[in-house]
């Protein structure tokens, strides 16, 4: 497929190369949906085993799929997304948690890098979902060199998913990610250590731990070999998070240790209402405004809105891009929160956009 010409979604036909928890969750939602998914594995057998549990329909690598998804461990991404590109025509992305270094490493206008922020305890094909991206935030991270239709056809299909499409640039996704999902693990994994330790002085302490320990400590439950790479692979962003986390923890030593009841009140709160201000997804339909951007028909056009919906903090609920018939303009219709149209509008004419805004309840 030449860059710039939208694949032709007819077909419906995707591989899923690595067939582990997340790359057979993908393979079943696809297959759910209508896809006609081959799927390739490096483990002799498991394309055969996935057939054989209804999560694929062929084994291998098809060249005529639309998309290929890449699901491998981290460090197998950047030359199992060549071989994609290589044997298909069509886009390829991957679902790496680590963006930076596989997006320098491939530099061509049909790949797109990309992070569902999903999964589970559970591991391998057995724990295969096909609703676990449902709700979940899918990351993008386009370059210049991303072609227009591939970010378009990659999210639209992320977004086919139930998942909701975030841009990043992938520098700023590693140091995010860093902070909401790897340095998380690695506490709870270091929680759950001290317990383990705790609990041969106090026969009970396991037994004891009640739910909100079993919360914080749940995701300690993952497969540790994935972690290696992912800590190889993003270690500055990691380390400096952790360095921040244990800053805040001395902080919190010193409140506690102090008797410092007003601090550790103000702190506290703090944490409360930043938790209750997570972002959530739109409920009724009158809390969204249409924004119908005019963008030029050129690689990076739309993933550039993705971008800045993502720096000023506006959520895109849906989207769809109308190109002209001439090829030189196209039209991007983004739904986002009616409470963050202004924002979102003035950030659009700030960067020499037109956007015109319609609130859908009138």
């Amino acid at each position: 497929m030449p860059p710039g010409t939208l694949p032709d979604v007819t077909g419906r036909r995707a591989n899923v190369c690595g067939l582990g928890l997340i790359g057979g969750s993908l393979a079943t939602a696809l297959r759910t949906r209508g896809w006609h998914v081959t799927g390739d594995d490096v483990h002799s057998g498991r394309p055969e085993q996935a057939r054989e549990l209804g999560l694929v329909d062929a084994c291998g690598m098809d060249p005529l799929a639309e998309i290929t998804f890449v699901a491998t461990p981290v460090l197998a991404v950047g030359d199992t997304v060549k071989r994609a590109l290589a044997e298909t025509a069509g886009v390829v992305t991957d679902v790496g948690s680590v963006k930076a270094s596989i997006v320098a490493a491939v530099d061509d206008p049909r790949f797109l890098g990309g992070h569902p922020m999903a999964g589970s305890e559970l591991e391998g094909l057995g724990g295969a979902d096909p609703a676990m991206f449902e709700g979940a935030v899918w990351v993008l991270t386009p370059t210049a060199r991303t072609a227009d239709t591939t970010f378009s056809f990659v999210a639209g299909v992320a977004s086919e998913l139930g998942a909701d499409v975030v841009a990043l640039d992938p520098q700023r996704h590693d140091r995010v990610v860093a902070v909401v999902s790897h340095v998380p693990h690695l506490t709870a994994a270091t929680l759950m250590g001290l317990a383990t330790e705790r609990s041969e002085e106090h026969a009970a302490l396991l037994r004891l731990a009640a739910g909100g320990f079993r919360d914080m400590t749940r995701i300690a439950s993952g497969s540790p070999a994935i972690w290696l790479d992912i800590c190889a692979e993003n270690r500055e962003a990691i380390v400096g998070a952790l360095a921040d986390l244990i800053d805040g923890l001395t902080t919190m030593k010193s409140l506690v240790a102090g008797d410092d009841r007003l601090g550790l009140e103000q702190r506290l709160q703090r944490a409360r209402e930043a938790r209750t201000n997570l972002p959530t997804r739109f409920r009724v339909l009158a809390d969204v405004a249409e924004v119908r951007i005019p963008i030029a028909d050129r690689p990076g056009a739309a993933a550039e809105v993705f971008t800045l919906a993502a720096e000023l903090g506006v959520d895109i609920a849906n989207f769809e891009v109308v190109h002209s018939a001439e090829g030189t303009r196209g039209v991007m219709v983004v739904l986002v929160d009616i409470r963050s149209a202004d924002v979102f509008r003035g950030g659009l004419v700030a960067r020499g956009y037109r956007p015109a805004v319609t609130r859908l309840d009138q």
